[in-house]
């Protein structure tokens, strides 16, 4: 297979590309949402067109939209290492960390602990943190205050007999570090903790093979890896039945159901399909073979896509003089995404000059004010952010760096 992104035709996949307001702009703020895949956006808009009622009932419509749900399940499942049956969709990464923590707390006794780690984006701190109310016991995996990473053996130091569970980012929505999940996860493992992944971050530059990572639970959101607006959660079948219910009562022998306290977003899950068909487009572009592991393949070539521009952008923030890099300065542990603090400019003050260079980029604290405090940064100033992705051009890559070093000349 040949593992060198083929741009134009991966480019292609993206109507976003060929709109008016989005075809000249260089797209630097992939983290917030991605653009969603042709296959996405046709599925969806044939669901709505043709399949919308009810799905499952006896008759053919109903049949058909149910089986396009039941693809989705299937469909992503390859391509993250599990059963389909691990497949759980909701409306948003925080939602469904709220419901899981929720759903966990039955379980849960006064003085029993759970650990977030200072990366944590709020989606997987806030819900644990509110399970306090009820005795359990929060404590913080803290981050290295100016490089943002998190120490192992700081975490040794915290599990326990009392710790239930250890909330983890894979990659940080503001550092960028790529932590080592299945080192992790084992450690979480041998103190006989759960181990819950948010891996919001992490997945746009390419989807996991989660059974590899040992992960007890891995979330992550489907509009940031090129599809339409829904969470996923991969749960093993024996753990989601040691859950309680979050359904209508009626519906508690229903897995699929059991996490979604208001029933499934039937075309938006049936859409979902799309990221797969995407996916397998790719593979079989740029040579395929053997089905079984295609998963593999297409991750290769998604990360690879990513490298050239990681070093590229990594090194021109490490020398700026003006501007503040935070994270790794090893590329091998860094995603495609980049926060820098400006010496002498607010970081939202930028984005509007940077637009005008054609330069789509994000600032603020993106749900992060505790990793931004702990930074010594004041999350009402933010950070500025660069997010890529695979279709990002070494074009794009200049404008940035040509917009950046107009808009922070004096």
């Amino acid at each position: 297979m040949n593992t060198a992104l083929d741009l134009a035709f991966a480019r292609a996949q993206f109507p976003a590309f060929e709109q008016p307001t989005l075809r000249d702009q260089a797209f630097f703020e992939n983290a917030g949402g991605s653009f969603a895949c042709r296959p996405v956006i046709n599925r969806l808009t044939e669901y709505y067109q043709r399949l919308k009622v009810q799905p499952y009932y006896p008759y053919p419509a109903a049949q058909e939209a149910g089986e396009w749900m039941d693809a989705s399940h299937e469909r992503l499942a390859e391509y993250l290492g599990v059963d389909s049956d691990a497949i759980h969709f909701g409306p948003s990464t925080s939602q469904n960390t709220y419901v899981l923590a929720q759903a966990l707390r039955a379980q849960l006794k006064a003085d029993d602990e759970i650990i977030i780690s200072g990366q944590e984006h709020q989606a997987n701190r806030g819900a644990w943190q509110r399970l306090a109310e009820f005795g359990v016991v929060i404590r913080e995996w803290p981050i290295d205050p100016v490089s943002g990473l998190l120490d192992s053996n700081a975490l040794d130091a915290l599990l326990n007999e009392r710790t239930r569970a250890v909330a983890i980012t894979h990659s940080s929505n503001i550092i960028g570090a790529i932590n080592p999940i299945a080192a992790i996860t084992a450690k979480v493992r041998a103190a006989g903790a759960l181990s819950i992944v948010d891996g919001v971050a992490a997945t746009p530059h390419a989807l996991p093979d989660v059974r590899a990572l040992g992960a007890d639970i891995y979330l992550f959101s489907l509009y940031k890896t090129f599809g339409p607006h829904q969470g996923l959660m991969v749960i093993a079948p024996a753990l989601l039945n040691q859950l309680a219910n979050q359904g209508h009562v009626f519906n508690a022998d229903q897995p699929r159901k059991r996490l979604i306290p208001a029933g499934p977003d039937h075309a938006q899950v049936a859409a979902a399909r799309g990221i797969a068909e995407y996916f397998d487009a790719l593979d079989a572009h740029h040579g395929g073979g053997d089905p079984s592991q295609r998963a593999q393949r297409v991750r290769a070539l998604l990360s690879h896509a990513e490298h050239t521009a990681i070093a590229t952008l990594q090194d021109y923030f490490l020398q700026h003089p003006k501007l503040r890099l935070i994270g790794p300065t090893d590329t091998a542990q860094r995603a495609g995404l980049f926060s820098v603090v400006p010496q002498n400019a607010e970081p939202l003050s930028l984005v509007p000059k940077l637009a005008r260079h054609g330069v789509l980029a994000g600032a603020g604290h993106f749900y992060a004010v505790s990793v931004l405090q702990a930074l010594g940064i004041d999350p009402a100033r933010g950070v500025l952010r660069f997010s890529l992705a695979h279709y990002t051009s070494a074009a794009d890559v200049d404008r940035l760096i040509t917009a950046l070093d107009t808009v922070l000349t004096p």
